[in-house]
């Protein structure tokens, strides 16, 4: 199970990092200036980011830890970018947007 969302915002590169170092005080994780990787018990989360978009891809064995994991990585991003209104609109990878190898 996969599901990939792309948040517009110039804080992109900013909340990638904040993401994963905030994950990895509890589960493995990574991340340089454009891509993270983080490691939950029910799945993972990729992570890339330019300068105006932050990309999110999320694979899990099952729906139900799919959206467990968008619930937790959804909510943690909102928390962090409380100063601008994000939208956050979870889709399944498509041709057009292939999930993990934007990411």
């Amino acid at each position: 199970m996969e599901a990939i969302a792309q948040i517009t915002t110039e804080r992109a590169q900013q909340y990638l990092r904040q993401l994963c170092r905030h994950f990895a005080h509890k589960v493995p994780a990574a991340c340089d200036e454009h891509q993270g990787q983080v490691q939950f018990a029910s799945g993972r989360c990729a992570l890339s980011a330019d300068e105006q978009t932050l990309h999110l891809y999320l694979q899990a064995d099952d729906p139900a830890a799919l959206e467990q994991l968008k619930e937790i990585v959804g909510r943690h991003l909102l928390r962090f970018a409380f100063r601008e209104p994000l939208t956050l609109n979870w889709q399944a990878p498509s041709e057009e947007h292939p999930g993990a190898a934007s990411c």
